[in-house]
């Protein structure tokens, strides 16, 4: 008998390769017709947020359509926050729940429908004569607008005889934006002639720029200009000439490079949404900069902006660099005139801080020479958050992500590490992580274990509290009391759960890194440093927050 949910799982599996969750029994059919008739892989996690958030990570790390499951009510509204995040980062994502019986709400179901679209998802519910033709609506529209869905089999349908499979036909995408007509042909233009006329171009790049396939195109762009570049912190690496990129812009970025930015006379920001952080708050461009946009948006999304593009950024910077070789304009001369690599280095740091504790930057620093070239950095939120970001660089923008700061949430990067290693095969995953959101997400440390094995290694600052509230509201005079989390050993966790564990308090304790890398990956286990960092160095970002709120 080929049932309701059989048809969605068979129809599903011809777009994706991997669904994450845990299973219940309003998704237990579904996941035994995608165990037994299709080639996806299952990976069950601990929570079913985690099932949400490995999902997120795959996609971020490969490309490719997304899938999660979950169970009815509960289960399902445990991956609210990870489907918020997945709608702000704007990732495209099928969420397969169960819900309630079509003949009505049972005591203990809850208005799903209500709660996805409070949080920004859609629902599209199956029934037993469209089953296939819904899921492919659902892709569709995932795939369309770059957003989850949420695909709802009811409880009295999904074992029910849906008949043989039917034909259904393939998601029908959007081709990229291209400007047109004589306003965004003007505009194009505009922009041409200003880069052509500039004497320190700028370039900026940021996730939406990699996403669509901008990189070859943009480095045509800078090469043409002799401009410097920089990306957002989602964008890095995108650049091809890494000798004459400052690395990421905003917060996370490097004091001296931060104050070449504001030299520049022109520019150009390709696929990046300019949020406060990355525009340093509004200082990241001097008055003076002319500052262009281009973007999918409808209009600029920043005040500074002072000329906008309308269109998908590989199209806009192809037809710019066509723009630039028809002129066959000299390049500036900017980029080579100024020694870029010192203006790149952040601070050192000191081995311990005055109360004693590790200084994190110096650990940070530390672990960045230690760890393997080919890696994927995952990232938890909080107050760590700069460390990773500023001292362990990775070659391009599906190789660092953070899963939680769309939505401002922490707890969210154990269940990042099984997503991002299967994503990457042969890649080591590093997992950056605080005490809080660690223990927030301890459900699926197991599955990060369990999944990534000898390829991953976890990070965890340890500074017994929780940072950026101590340094934010514990400087306003706040009680610091509710801030504050007895010291977790997450050595002693994580060997719980099979993987091996360091307690990190000087910086000699890090050689078990160095010793770990050296060992081939199939002999050895998922390394969990318990980094016990001192709560009294602030991370330059959070200076930042702090000089704007206070």
């Amino acid at each position: 008998m080929s049932t309701v949910s059989a048809h969605v799982a068979l129809t599903l599996a011809r777009h994706i390769d991997h669904v994450f969750g845990v299973m219940g029994n309003g998704n237990a059919y579904f996941l035994d017709a995608l165990e037994r008739s299709t080639d996806v892989h299952f990976t069950a996690v601990r929570h079913e947020a985690g099932g949400v958030v490995a999902a997120d990570a795959y996609h971020r790390a490969s490309g490719r359509l997304a899938a999660a499951t979950a169970t009815y009510g509960a289960g399902f509204t445990n991956t609210l926050t990870a489907l918020a995040e997945a709608v702000q980062a704007h990732v495209p994502l099928v969420l397969v729940v169960g819900d309630e019986p079509t003949s009505g709400p049972r005591p203990w179901d809850v208005d799903q429908i209500a709660l996805a679209s409070a949080v920004g998802a859609r629902t599209y519910t199956v029934g037993r004569a469209d089953a296939a033709a819904t899921t492919i609506i659902a892709i569709e529209h995932a795939l369309t607008y770059r957003v989850p869905t949420v695909l709802a089999i009811p409880y009295d349908v999904a074992a029910r005889d849906a008949g043989p499979l039917p034909e259904a036909p393939e998601p029908r995408l959007p081709a990229p934006l291209v400007p047109a007509g004589p306003f965004a042909e003007g505009a194009v233009e505009g922009l041409v002639e200003a880069l052509a006329s500039a004497e320190r171009p700028f370039l900026l790049a940021g996730r939406g720029a990699w996403i669509s396939g901008a990189g070859e195109a943009l480095g045509d762009v800078a090469d043409a200009v002799g401009a410097v570049t920089a990306s957002t912190a989602l964008g890095r690496g995108i650049f091809p000439r890494g000798e004459f990129d400052l690395g990421v812009t905003g917060g996370f970025g490097a004091e001296g490079a931060m104050a070449l930015v504001r030299e520049a006379d022109v520019a150009v920001v390709f696929g990046a949404s300019l949020n406060q952080f990355t525009m340093r708050f509004g200082d990241l461009f001097a008055p003076g900069t002319r500052v262009f946009q281009v973007d999918v948006a409808p209009a600029a999304t920043h005040p500074h902006v002072g000329g906008y593009v309308r269109g998908d950024a590989a199209v806009v910077a192809r037809t710019v660099a066509d723009g630039l070789a028809a002129r066959a304009g000299r390049a500036s001369g900017w980029r080579e005139s100024v020694d870029l690599m010192p203006l790149r280095a952040y601070e050192p740091g000191d081995h311990l801080a005055p109360d004693g504790r590790l200084d994190p930057r110096a650990v940070a620093a530390r672990v960045g020479e230690l760890l393997p070239e080919d890696r994927v950095v995952v990232s938890d939120g909080g107050h760590f958050i700069g460390w990773a970001n500023m001292y362990w660089p990775v070659g391009c923008p599906d190789r660092m992500m953070m899963v939680g700061t769309a939505f401002q949430s922490i707890g969210l990067g154990w269940p990042s590490v099984p997503g991002a290693a299967l994503a990457k095969p042969s890649a080591t995953v590093v997992l950056t992580t605080g005490d809080g959101g660690g223990l927030m997400a301890l459900a699926d440390l197991e599955t990060a274990v369990r999944v990534a094995g000898g390829r991953g290694v976890a990070v965890v600052w340890n500074d017994a509290a929780y940072g950026a509230e101590i340094h934010l509201y514990g400087l306003k005079g706040l009680a610091q009391e509710p801030m504050l989390i007895p010291e977790v050993d997450f050595a002693a966790l994580a060997a719980g759960v099979g993987a091996e564990g360091v307690v990190v308090r000087t910086l000699a304790d890090l050689d078990r890194l160095a010793e770990w890398t050296a060992e081939p990956a199939a002999s050895r286990r998922f390394l969990v440093l318990d980094c016990r960092i001192s709560g009294s160095v602030i991370a330059p970002y959070q200076r930042e927050i702090i000089r704007v709120n206070s």
